[in-house]
């Protein structure tokens, strides 16, 4: 079978997971450094325990309003008071040898900003999805990491987690035939009205700028290929006081070149967390699908017959893990990484056209 694009990225990226520990640590054995920006319960509670998974990656600088809470974290994880840095005093982070990679994990609207003031202090970027809230945004963040001569990698775990990944390893290999159609559905219920995610000018939007993230790059990476039109519709009640500002579901069909379909949904008003791959001869299916643990995955020609085993991880002993040791070989070894600047750039081309068709009531041309 004749590999496209992504799957030679795909196998890139094992080949250079299997094989660059050993080359790279023999050249260098320092880890490769990650100042992280933001200790919101993402950081702090999800990515920073991920350092004792990781192989070549290690935390080395902290960046937070809060001084007090940013010198806790600190002494738990070792890192040295002189290491700390307010927003204010960001930029000094240039003088840091030990910072190769600074990871941005803050509200959407402020990615663009704070990515491009890490690029001109000559630092590597790991961005937090969705990569911005515009396409403008995206396309200055990947300008400024390549007059740097800077790494930029976005924060799309799933594509280290092993269910994703065996997942789409048998979609190419044809376990389900000529893909026809895709279902794919996230969303979780978010109570509570102060939330940065339910303000417009922190997340750029409601559910699509959050769970509708997931949704959409299923549907490419499902189906490998990318989508030629997009129709979208909202459903929010603008009473309630939840969203006022965001869209609460938001569902979209997309059309792709070989004339398969996806049926895609984000929403905040209920729990769901499922991907459907239907083909000609068979079907994939996971569901939770994308959770930070617990996922799970069936196969069979019109149902769940068989429920797959749990495959080995891929690099790294997480899916964090993973994502965080695939940047710091990316850095090493200088090759691109998988889930690039330019990825966040297609996604949010979508996004993009998502809105102005649900909001045009229209088909809109990708």
């Amino acid at each position: 079978m004749e590999l496209g694009r992504r799957d030679l990225l795909l196998a890139a990226a094992t080949l250079l997971a299997a094989q660059a520990g050993g080359i790279a640590r023999a050249a260098d054995d320092r880890k490769i450094g990650y100042a992280i920006v933001g200790l919101g319960s993402y950081g702090l509670n999800t990515i920073l325990p991920q350092f004792a998974n990781c192989e070549h990656s290690q935390v080395t600088a902290l960046v937070s309003g809060d001084r007090a809470k940013a010198l806790a974290t600190a002494a738990r994880y070792g890192v040295p008071e002189r290491s700390i840095y307010s927003y204010e005093t960001f930029d000094q982070i240039r003088d840091n040898p030990d910072v190769d990679v600074v990871y941005v994990i803050l509200p959407n609207s402020m990615h663009a900003e704070y990515t491009i003031r890490a690029a001109k202090a000559g630092k590597h970027v790991m961005c937090e999805k969705p990569m911005a809230v515009s396409v403008a945004e995206c396309e200055a963040m990947i300008a400024a990491c390549k007059t740097a001569g800077r790494k930029l990698m976005i924060g799309y775990r799933c594509h280290f987690e092993p269910y994703n990944l065996e997942a789409m390893r048998l979609a190419r290999a044809g376990a389900a035939g000529k893909v026809r159609y895709v279902r794919s559905e996230h969303g979780f219920v978010q109570r509570d009205p102060s939330k940065w995610r339910l303000k417009k000018a922190l997340s750029g939007g409601g559910s699509l700028m959050d769970m509708g993230v997931y949704s959409l790059q299923a549907a490419r990476y499902m189906t490998g290929e990318e989508p030629i039109a997009v129709t979208a519709r909202d459903s929010t009640d603008r009473t309630d006081p939840r969203f006022h500002e965001v869209e609460d579901m938001i569902e979209w069909t997309l059309e792709f070149p070989s004339g398969a379909i996806a049926s895609c949904l984000s929403m905040y008003s209920a729990n769901q967390n499922h991907i459907l791959l239907m083909g000609d001869q068979g079907r994939i299916e996971l569901e939770p699908a994308t959770r930070y643990g617990g996922n799970r995955m069936w196969t069979g020609k019109d149902g769940r017959e068989q429920e797959a085993p749990t495959p080995p991880p891929g690099p790294g002993r997480t899916q964090f893990a993973g994502q965080l040791d695939h940047m710091a070989l990316s850095v090493r070894s200088g090759a691109e990484p998988i889930v690039s600047g330019e990825e966040g750039l297609r996604d949010m081309r979508i996004v993009e056209a998502i809105y102005r068709s649900a909001r045009e009531g229209r088909t809109i041309k990708l």
